[in-house]
């Protein structure tokens, strides 16, 4: 048997009319006038065969259906008003939760959050590591960086910056082992450290930068990360492919340099994605704004110096 809804503007209406038992106060709470209350009190008395309220010289009562009615009417809308409060601070409340991989986190995001924790102390961030692309209706996550093209379903993408990757090593290790008259040739020569989810990208450089044959049988060690990639690198076991943007701290104090100073710039990226429909929360406004902010702050005091 199918289920028989009445429709649900003017049963809205008879709630709120049943509740405060008063026209005036009905037609204040919905923002409409007191005949349009009238009216959709008259659709629903007609679409259920019944009178619900006894139109008296100093308003309206409910008759005894109505007011049988009313009893279970009402609770249902409480409920529905309460589950919509639940849901909405749910998404509206509560810490940032922000996903995203490990080696962002730990190289671009972490030592630049001060920053906004100093702007904003009430926002409280939680950043959750994961490999996967977010399923944000499977994912306990308001927003996340993620690298690709910038097309996935369901998701609003900002762009941030760009992949870029070179060779990296410390001015130790260039030293030791760069060849005669500075030659270069001879760092791709002795180890390569390779992490295992950028495993392809000492392949692509090195066909970006003509040197395939230079490195063809060259032993290559492998680590679980880009982080631990590059604390080999560190530590003196090789030279690794560095991401530009996430070495920066590096690179400015000196512990690493960029030997060929060829950076290859890739056609993927790095985004920031949001639920496409979504009731954006002002900790999702204010993150947002301040990611985009200071990324463009950094290009601008790139640019100025070179």
């Amino acid at each position: 048997m199918a289920r028989r809804i009445p429709p649900l503007n003017p049963l809205r209406v008879f709630e709120v009319v049943a509740r405060t038992q008063n026209l005036t106060l009905a037609a204040q709470e919905l923002h409409v006038s007191q005949s349009a209350v009238s009216r959709q009190i008259a659709v629903l008395e007609t679409y259920l065969g019944v009178e619900l309220f006894r139109r008296e010289r100093h308003g309206v009562t409910l008759t005894r259906i109505g007011k049988s009615y009313a009893d279970e009417v009402v609770p249902a809308f409480d409920a529905i008003a309460n589950a919509t409060t639940r849901l909405l601070s749910s998404t509206s409340q509560g810490a940032l939760r922000v996903r995203t991989y490990t080696t962002f986190a730990a190289k671009w995001l972490i030592p630049r959050l001060p920053d906004f924790r100093q702007q904003y102390p009430s926002i409280e961030v939680r950043i959750d590591n994961a490999i996967p692309d977010v399923d944000f209706d499977r994912d306990p996550a308001d927003l996340a960086i993620q690298f690709g093209d910038g097309r996935w379903p369901r998701v609003n993408s900002d762009f941030l910056f760009p992949d870029e990757i070179e060779p990296v090593c410390t001015p130790a290790y260039l030293k030791e082992h760069r060849g005669a008259r500075g030659r270069l040739e001879p760092l791709l020569q002795h180890r390569l450290l390779v992490s295992h989810y950028r495993r392809n990208d000492w392949d692509a450089w090195l066909t970006f930068a003509g040197m395939a044959d230079a490195a063809s049988g060259t032993e290559r060690m492998s680590f679980g990360s880009s982080v631990l990639t590059w604390q080999a690198t560190l530590d003196g076991l090789g030279i690794a492919i560095g991401q530009t943007a996430m070495l920066k701290a590096e690179l400015e104090a000196g512990r690493l340099v960029r030997p060929f100073a060829r950076p290859c710039r890739g056609d993927k990226a790095y985004y920031l994605v949001r639920p496409k429909i979504q009731r954006e929360a002002r900790k999702i406004v204010l993150f947002r704004e301040w990611l985009l902010e200071t990324i463009a702050k950094e290009a601008a005091r790139e640019g100025l110096v070179r």
